[in-house]
């Protein structure tokens, strides 16, 4: 936004601080002239402040003697306080805007890209320390943020690039082999295309959570977790896995899409991220003081505390990147983390002492 130049901050402070102190003098003279007034009724005044005032019934000539004495010294008393007021306040205007030149510095380098500058602004806590503090916590998390789009911008240009590759070198296949079967190569073709449909559906999905385009209105989380269990039960038969709902209501407000798609996405990854056999999962919903709680357990292999606090970033599978059958495109718990945040709630992963993750989301109750 373009400005009409002004006067600086610190001129205007020192400008104020002469001010007051100026009239702050001419008070103080004012005071003192009264007093003298009220002096020169009752007696005469002492010998050296009007020296040629001898005779007292003229009040008079009295009164223009005591101000000819008076008025040169108050010219020049007013004259040193504002020399003092305008150097002074100049140099104390300046130490206490200080660190506001920091900051000022600061947002500069930050507005030019550079987000790993901190302020660091020492001393005790005051309205300028908080301001410090505050800007550098939101570089903080505006460092980390740019970086994690970074990453996902990276991978989901990756995993995007994959199926069209896929896709070019089985068209160069069939082109240069006419003899190949095509029912294979339409298959083959059909699943690539379905992998890159689902990962640019997840995608936008994401999306929608990060910017909050949804309708809010009043769910039941144990309904939707019973959905999404009741929908991927053919698929825990499948590979052998039990699940296990309990729980009691758990009204919330929120969108029972979104949250379907997150309890889907968390029981789907406590099916597919399970033992090769007697597997289990457990899915729990309960209501604290005012939150509603939804957990997935599921058994499996030990995870490291440092391989779990990845999970939730996109595109990373645990410890590989590798895909299966049944495994999703790498967006499921990070698709969870954002609905979670989208809903103002928060997603905690803990690893089983036993094996496996244990997933609680907890969101605010109505």
């Amino acid at each position: 936004m373009d400005r009409a130049p002004g006067l600086s901050v610190r001129l205007k402070l020192t400008l104020s601080y002469a001010g007051l102190l100026m009239l702050a003098g001419a008070l103080l003279l004012a005071a003192v002239w009264v007093l003298l007034l009220r002096y020169e009724r009752d007696a005469i005044p002492p010998v050296g402040l009007v020296p040629n005032l001898i005779i007292r019934g003229d009040s008079l000539t009295a009164l223009r003697l005591l101000f000819g004495a008076f008025a040169p010294a108050a010219a020049s008393a007013l004259a040193f306080l504002l020399v003092f007021g305008l150097l002074g306040g100049w140099l104390l205007a300046g130490r206490m805007l200080a660190p506001l030149t920091r900051i000022t510095d600061a947002t500069r380098l930050a507005a030019n890209g550079s987000l790993s500058h901190r302020i660091q602004l020492e001393g005790r806590k005051d309205e300028f320390r908080e301001l410090a503090d505050a800007f550098d916590t939101m570089l903080t998390r505006l460092e980390s943020h740019v970086a994690e789009q970074r990453r996902f911008a990276a991978n989901a240009s990756h995993e995007l690039r994959t199926p069209l590759a896929i896709t070019q070198s089985l068209l160069d296949v069939a082109r240069n082999d006419p003899n190949r079967h095509a029912d294979e190569l339409v298959d083959r073709l059909h699943a690539v295309n379905t992998r890159a449909i689902d990962l640019t559906e997840a995608l936008l999905l994401l999306s929608r959570a990060d910017q909050r385009l949804f309708v809010r209105e009043h769910v039941d989380l144990s309904l939707i977790a019973e959905e999404a269990t009741e929908t991927l039960l053919p698929l825990a038969e499948k590979r052998g896995l039990t699940i296990e709902t309990c729980g009691e209501a758990t009204p919330i407000i929120g969108s029972h899409a979104l949250l379907l798609q997150l309890s889907t996405n968390l029981v789907h990854n406590a099916i597919v991220h399970n033992l090769a056999e007697h597997g289990n999962v457990w899915v729990t919903t309960c209501v604290h003081a005012k939150s509603a709680v939804l957990t997935v357990e599921n058994t499996g292999d030990k995870l490291a505390p440092e391989v779990v606090c990845t999970l939730v970033e996109p595109f990373l599978r645990g410890t590989e990147r590798t895909t299966s059958d049944y495994a999703g495109v790498g967006l499921g718990l990070a698709i969870v983390k954002r609905i979670t945040q989208a809903h103002d709630g928060t997603l905690t992963l803990t690893p089983r002492p036993a094996g496996g993750l244990r997933v609680t989301v907890q969101l605010p109750a109505v």
